[in-house]
């Protein structure tokens, strides 16, 4: 079976190399353009671009699905058309190149969750399942009709990086039996039943800040654990936007907190929420190292009195 691939983080780049290992001829990865890299001065590629090259195959980073590049692409024969966080929509042309089906790997379980965040917000609804779907591409984002399904139990401790991790080893497990099911029509895709869709909110920068007093204790975690990485989650005192990396449950007796205060204990630094009191243990100041909340008392004590 050929394969043309569309990806671009690092979950895709090791689908792709299992699809390398299984022996499927991938004749060519599509991936974002090179970016600015964090580092310092240059560009940097995706990890499907860094993958797709150690691998030897070809590489296409187009700013435009069209013009030169859909020219290019007309060239290739491929059964396949298989995306798996690409980043970007593609164009009818395209969904029409592959000679047996365009198919996309999509991290919920549809049609719950239509959209680009499917896993952050299995964590902040605090679902119990979650899994791949296995899809026939179509225009509509996420409307296609699925092949198949794979389920797996979210663990409570599970962030989205665990949960990530834990969805792309599912697909490599399943992929390449699902394609040769596909392509021997054992597996024939079945329409989505629109009436139970839902769809992602889109997460930026905004999505990781914590007002205290509008949120549970029992958000304010899961949002920790759906966003670690980036995001992040983070608050405003003293007009200075403090970075929250490690929080734990109080155990205490109530302190009989006020709204958005804050006190240092021996665990670190308490906060009343909406509904109790939560401790940040680890925190960052902007410009400034990682540092345990307890150490903060010090220098930091009548910075959060203010």
């Amino acid at each position: 079976m050929k394969v043309l691939y569309a990806g671009s983080p690092e979950s895709s780049a090791k689908i792709l190399n299992s699809l390398i290992n299984e022996g499927l001829d991938v004749v060519g990865a599509i991936s974002q353009p090179d970016k600015r890299s964090n580092r310092g001065k240059g560009k940097e590629a995706s990890p499907v671009s860094k993958e797709a090259l150690r691998l030897g195959i070809p590489t296409f980073k187009p700013i435009s699905l069209d013009g030169s590049f859909k020219t290019e692409i007309e060239s290739l024969d491929f059964d396949f058309l298989l995306v798996s966080a690409y980043g970007k929509i593609l164009p009818d042309w395209l969904l029409k190149s592959p000679t047996i089906s365009p198919v996309n790997i999509h991290f919920s379980l549809l049609p719950k969750y239509r959209g680009a965040s499917p896993i952050q917000t299995a964590i902040l609804n605090n679902d119990k399942k979650t899994g791949i779907s296995i899809m026939k591409m179509i225009k509509g984002m996420d409307e296609g009709p699925i092949y198949c399904f794979h389920e797996i139990e979210i663990l409570n401790q599970e962030n989205k990086r665990d949960l990530e991790n834990k969805l792309t080893s599912l697909c490599i497990k399943n992929i390449a039996k699902d394609l040769n099911d596909i392509f021997y029509k054992s597996l024939v895709p079945v329409e989505q039943n629109n009436s139970q869709a839902s769809y992602c909110k889109k997460i930026n920068k905004l999505s990781g800040r914590i007002e205290f007093s509008k949120k549970s204790t029992a958000d304010i975690f899961q949002m920790h654990k759906a966003y670690v990485g980036w995001p992040g989650l983070y608050f405003e005192k003293n007009n200075l936007l403090i970075k929250i990396h490690e929080l734990e449950e109080y155990k205490g007796n109530n302190q009989g907190l006020a709204a958005q205060s804050f006190k240092f204990i021996s665990d670190g630094l308490l906060v009343k929420t909406k509904d109790s009191e939560i401790v940040i243990t680890h925190l960052q100041f902007p410009g400034k190292r990682i540092i345990p909340a307890a150490d903060a008392a010090n220098s930091y004590a009548k910075f959060f009195e203010e």
